[in-house]
C-alpha cells in the first residue's frame, strides 16, 4: 500500500471525505462528531419507547443517510435505504448497547441493508452511478468547505472522480474504503460491522485502495 499511486488515492479520498480513521493517527472520525444521547435514553430505545427511537432517529438520520447514498450511488434508493434502516433499527432494538456508542451499530445495520440489496438483484449497480455531487445536501455533508470559488471548483472535481472511481469498485471494497474513510470507522470496528478478523478487514482495505489508485492513475493532478 506504499506506492505513489496509492498514496495519492488515500489523500483524494481524505481530502474528499474531510475524516481519516483513527489507525492512521488522526483523531477526527465523522460519527465521533456526533454528540451520542445519553444513556437513560438509549435504555429507552432498548426498551422500543416511541419518543426515544424518534430522538435517535433525529441524532443519526444524516449520517446513516450519507453512508448508504456513498455505498449505492443514488438517491432514492438511499433514502430506502435510511428508511429501512430505521426499521431494522427498531425491530433490533433490544440488541442495543446502551452503554455504548450506537453509532458503529447503526453504521452496521446500514451496511447490511445496503449489502442486501446488492445480493438481492433489486438494484443493478453498473445502471446506478449517479455522482454524490447531484445531490446538493449531501455535497454538503461530504466535502470540505472551500477556501475560494477556485478551491470549490477543484474540491468538486476531485469529489467527482473519487466518486466515479469509487461506484466502480466491487462493493466489498468500496464498503471498506467508505467505512474507515468517510464513517470514520477504525478496521477493528469495520471488521467487527463486515464480520471479518481485523488482519482480514486491513487486507481488504489495501486491496480497496489499490483497486482506487488504479481507476485514479493518471486522473489526479
Amino acid at each position: 500500500m506504499g506506492s505513489p499511486e496509492v498514496s495519492r488515492a488515500q489523500k483524494a479520498v481524505s481530502n474528499v471525505s474531510g475524516v481519516r480513521g483513527r489507525d492512521a493517527g488522526e483523531s477526527r472520525r465523522s460519527h465521533r462528531t456526533i454528540e451520542p444521547l445519553d444513556r437513560a435514553t438509549l435504555e429507552r430505545v432498548r426498551a422500543r419507547d416511541g419518543e426515544a427511537l424518534g430522538l435517535l432517529f433525529e441524532r443519526y438520520f444524516d449520517a446513516v443517510y450519507a453512508l448508504v447514498h456513498r455505498l449505492l450511488g443514488d438517491h432514492a434508493a438511499a433514502e430506502d435505504a435510511a428508511s429501512e434502516v430505521f426499521l431494522k433499527v427498531h425491530r433490533a432494538a433490544h440488541q442495543l448497547d446502551p452503554g455504548r456508542d450506537p453509532a458503529p451499530w447503526l453504521m452496521t445495520i446500514a451496511t447490511n441493508v445496503c449489502r442486501d440489496l446488492w445480493r438481492s438483484g433489486a438494484y443493478r449497480m453498473s445502471r446506478r452511478q449517479a455522482a454524490a455531487l447531484d445531490d446538493p445536501s449531501v455535497a454538503g455533508q461530504l466535502t470540505r468547505a472551500g477556501d475560494g470559488p477556485e478551491h470549490e471548483v477543484i474540491s468538486a472535481e476531485r469529489e467527482r472522480l473519487v466518486q466515479e472511481a469509487l461506484m466502480q469498485l466491487p462493493p466489498p471494497l468500496r464498503t471498506a474504503i467508505v467505512l474507515h474513510d468517510w464513517q470514520g470507522l477504525s478496521h477493528q470496528e469495520v471488521a467487527d460491522a463486515l464480520g471479518l478478523e481485523h488482519a482480514a478487514a486491513r487486507k481488504r482495505y489495501s486491496r480497496a485502495l489499490s483497486a482506487l489508485a488504479r481507476r485514479l492513475e493518471g486522473r489526479l493532478r
